[in-house]
């Protein structure tokens, strides 16, 4: 059996311009070697596999390189690098502070600090996982750390920088390490299989890339797996199978059956998923992702945001043009409350499918929110439909005759209505109908009677939309009464409702004749003929002897325990 190295060992960066993803750190690094403005105290902080560690090493091989070259990078030849590469270097001392995080060994550490290098100019001692040192061994390096010999550098490596104490913090430079880029990771496997003579697909790299989250040595780990599985060819297939991964196929079916609103086959899908083996919170989350990289696509200044292989982003913006932008909204906003509430609910595979048939519904709600956003193009309430409204009304209200002609005009006209029930598509025809012919002058003698009846309707919601809701009932009650396609009268019941429509009665009036392109329409308001029913207020009296008519036994109750009514 030959000496195998795993990648993350064998590959590991040796010098500044090797290390990836984290230019911004070693172009630091490499200024401050040159212009000899060393820090005594690093601190770098960052999550796993980020190159920490690696750093920190390349930074004190460096710093005790007897020839380096002009792009601040060691030699690799000279006693120092060599002793450094064999590790036999006596200038670097590793300190794990997971397991030697006491009091006492950071008094040893302290010793050994008072030794001066053997071989080249600095001593570095890096001590990884620092947060894990306890309050008395970090109070016991502080003094060491603030004042070093001049020959001692110190480099601390955490993942978690909230644990280390204020005033160790202030005593360091520190360096945020950021996650490599799926991008970055990508290309660096492509380095080494190109190295390795292994054959493997952009996708399943990329996927590799995707499962390392920002994780270089995660995903050479997972990389050498995956040679070992597949052998020197690694395909997507092996690894979203070899990895347990829900392939994007799913998520591009689904947001296909949810644009056909096709519910059963959308379930069936998620069974498919189930019976896979996968996790549903998994899917969910997948499926936002989805929807997220679809609203990324909608504009081309923000593709570049998309973190896929360049065959699956040509998908994403294919598909992405059948989908609306605010459907994407809701449906990310659906599946958010499912995300929230998944580990909480009892029947979770219950509560995803009932998600999954909320997505496929958000088309048929759109076009219902479409249909409401345009109702002045509905036709306004017949009498049938007014008598079902659920607006509260003192009383009945009575229609004026049209028999009755009135004095000094011509007879009365109401508008016909010749529809009640329009289609989605009908309304949305006449919406364009009308926008075609907005900038026509419809002569004197040619208003149209129901157009004036929409824009009532219209003008009318604007008022409740105000507040006003008197103001609504009245306009709402009857349909305005046409008088020489010129003239219109608005009908109400009391004096009260004339005192609210008098003031913005040529606010009403504008607003007809912007809409209809005419200046002759006037708008009065007139008071109903229809005489008022009479509201009678019912007395003690009045009440038991309504009640003893309905029931004749009360009177004999009253008599019999000889009760006095309080008339």
């Amino acid at each position: 059996m030959g000496d195998f190295i795993v990648s993350a060992r064998k590959y590991r960066p040796q010098t500044f311009d090797t290390v990836v993803g984290q230019k911004s750190i070693t172009d630091t690094l490499k200024n401050a070697i040159k212009s000899e403005h060393l820090a005594q105290a690093f601190l770098f902080c960052g999550s796993r596999g980020v190159g920490k560690t690696t750093t920190a090493r390349i930074l004190a091989k460096t710093i005790n390189c007897f020839n380096r070259s002009d792009q601040i990078e060691a030699c690799d030849s000279c006693d120092s690098c060599e002793s450094f590469n064999s590790s036999a270097s006596l200038n670097i001392y590793e300190l794990d502070a997971a397991s030697n995080n006491s009091v006492e060994d950071i008094r040893s550490l302290i010793e050994q600090v008072r030794i001066p290098p053997q071989l080249g100019d600095y001593k570095v001692y890096i001590i990884d996982e620092v947060h894990m040192l306890s309050n008395n061994a970090f109070n016991a390096f502080l003094k060491t750390l603030e004042e070093p010999p001049k020959h001692a550098i110190f480099i601390l490596a955490t993942t978690e920088k909230h644990k280390i104490i204020p005033t160790i913090l202030s005593r360091c430079q520190i360096f945020d390490f950021s996650r490599i880029s799926v991008k970055d990771i990508g290309g660096h496997l492509l380095d080494i299989a190109q190295k390795e003579k292994v054959e493997a697909e952009p996708e399943a790299l990329h996927m590799i890339a995707t499962k390392a989250d920002g994780a270089l040595r995660d995903a050479l780990s997972v990389f050498d797996q995956m040679v070992t599985f597949s052998g020197n060819k690694i395909t997507y297939k092996d690894v979203i199978n070899n990895l347990h991964i829900l392939d994007y196929d799913y998520f591009f079916k689904f947001i296909d059956f949810a644009d056909k609103e096709d519910i059963p086959s959308s379930l069936l899908l998620y069974n498919e998923v189930v019976e896979s083996g996968f996790d549903s919170h998994h899917f969910i989350g997948g499926l936002s992702s989805h929807y997220r990289n679809l609203l990324v696509c909608k504009n081309p200044k923000s593709i570049e945001l998309l973190e896929v292989p360049d065959t699956i982003k040509e998908r994403y913006i294919e598909q992405a043009k059948a989908v609306d932008s605010l459907l994407i909204m809701r449906a990310l906003n659906a599946l958010s409350k499912a995300d929230v509430a998944y580990k909480a609910s009892k029947n979770q595979r219950l509560l995803v499918e009932v998600c999954l048939m909320e997505l496929c519904s958000l088309k048929q709600e759109q076009e219902k929110k479409t249909l409401t956003e345009h109702i002045d193009l509905l036709p306004f309430p017949s009498q049938s439909l007014r008598e079902k409204s659920t607006i509260k009304e003192p009383r009945e209200v009575k229609s004026i005759p049209e028999e009755k002609p009135k004095p000094k005009h011509a007879p009365i006209k109401k508008a016909s209505l010749e529809t009640e029930h329009l289609s989605i598509k009908q309304i949305l025809e006449k919406e364009k109908e009308a926008k075609e012919k907005k900038d026509i002058i419809l002569p004197r003698d040619k208003v149209d009677t129901q157009k004036v009846l929409v824009l009532w309707r219209q003008y009318a919601y604007i008022m409740k939309d105000k507040g006003m809701e008197t103001y609504y009932n009245a306009l709402i009650k009857r349909e305005p009464v046409f008088e020489n396609k010129e003239k219109i009268k608005i009908i109400v019941d009391n004096p009260i409702q004339i005192e609210v429509i008098k003031p913005n009665l040529n606010e009403l009036t504008n607003f007809l004749r912007e809409k209809l392109n005419n200046h002759f329409i006037e708008v009065e308001v007139e008071l109903s003929e229809a005489p008022e029913e009479e509201v009678k207020f019912l007395n003690g009296k009045d009440k038991f002897e309504a009640m003893a008519e309905k029931n004749p036994k009360l009177i004999t109750l009253k008599n019999l325990f000889k009760l006095d009514i309080d008339y």
